[in-house]
């Protein structure tokens, strides 16, 4: 019994680690009834509006702060000039000149445009991280980081089903 008390315990450890040094937190039934930020926002929907509006995984992601397996989105590809916004108010977050491929497997930036994300303290994992939101309606975005390129050093690594894109005009 002992010896299956730390076998369980050393794998949920490992778990947690592997999952805490690859910045990848999988949606779980736990985080899915978390519930959206405290805080208020300009576009506020209900529970049942914001289902309806996006699909299950950008709900997921989203609303309820998951995190979208690293290398699925197909933004990671995405080359052209335009603009990233919001996948749920649609609201402009970053420009394109500011992607930046960090080998991590999200789509990542180096700033975003004025006025458009916010910051709060994440402390999952028992790691203390930077959670991105969106200023206007709180989705969850991903998180930032001090490890990014100049000018401003920092990464904005965010989960592609969190953002769609729009190309520029031609």
């Amino acid at each position: 019994m002992q010896c299956r008390r730390r076998f369980l315990f050393s794998g949920a450890a490992a778990l947690a680690a592997l999952a805490a040094a690859s910045r990848w937190r999988p949606v779980t039934a736990a985080a899915a009834q978390s519930g959206a930020p405290s805080e208020s926002f300009e576009v506020t929907r209900t529970d049942a509006q914001w289902r309806q509006s996006l699909t299950p995984a950008q709900y997921a992601v989203l609303r309820h702060e998951g995190t979208e397996r690293p290398y699925s989105s197909p933004l990671n590809d995405e080359h052209r000039a335009g603009v990233f916004a919001c996948a749920g108010c649609r609201l402009d977050l970053f420009a394109s000149h500011t992607k930046f491929d960090s080998h991590t497997g999200w789509p990542s930036f180096w700033a975003p445009l004025d006025h458009a994300v916010a910051t709060r303290e994440d402390r999952s994992f028992g790691v203390s991280r930077t959670e991105v939101h969106c200023r206007r309606c709180g989705g969850h975005l991903g998180h930032v980081f001090d490890d990014g390129p100049p000018p401003t050093g920092l990464r904005y690594c965010m989960n592609g089903v969190a953002l769609m894109f729009t190309p520029a005009a031609a």
